[in-house]
C-alpha cells in the first residue's frame, strides 16, 4: 500500500443522531451527526409518522371530496353530460306523445 493517501483512521468515532442517541463504531471521521437512527426510524421502532410538509395529504383528501360530492365535470364529459340529458329528455317527450 501506497503511504499517506488513506485517510485517517478513527476506532472510536462519535455518531450523534437528532434523537439524542450516541454510538461509537470505527470511521473515517471523528464525529458524525445524523437526522434519523435505528431509535428513531420508523421502520425499526414500528411507530409511522407523516410528514406532510407540502400538505399533499390535505390536498388529495380535497380533492377525492370534490369529486364524491357530484359537482359538474369539466371539458368533454361535461358535454357528453348535457347531450345524455337532452337525448334522455326527447325520448321522454317522444313517448308522451304517442
Amino acid at each position: 500500500m501506497k503511504k499517506d493517501i488513506h485517510p485517517t483512521y478513527f476506532p472510536k468515532a462519535k455518531i450523534s443522531c437528532a434523537c439524542g442517541a450516541v454510538f461509537e463504531i470505527g470511521a473515517t471521521e471523528e464525529n458524525i451527526k445524523t437526522e434519523i437512527c435505528s431509535n428513531c426510524h420508523p421502520f425499526y421502532t414500528g411507530k409511522q409518522k407523516i410528514v406532510d410538509t407540502a400538505r399533499r395529504i390535505e390536498k388529495f383528501k380535497a380533492r377525492s371530496a370534490k369529486k364524491s360530492s357530484g359537482t359538474s365535470a369539466k371539458g368533454k364529459t361535461a358535454k357528453h353530460a348535457a347531450k345524455k340529458v337532452k337525448r334522455a329528455a326527447k325520448t321522454k317527450v317522444v313517448k308522451a306523445e304517442k
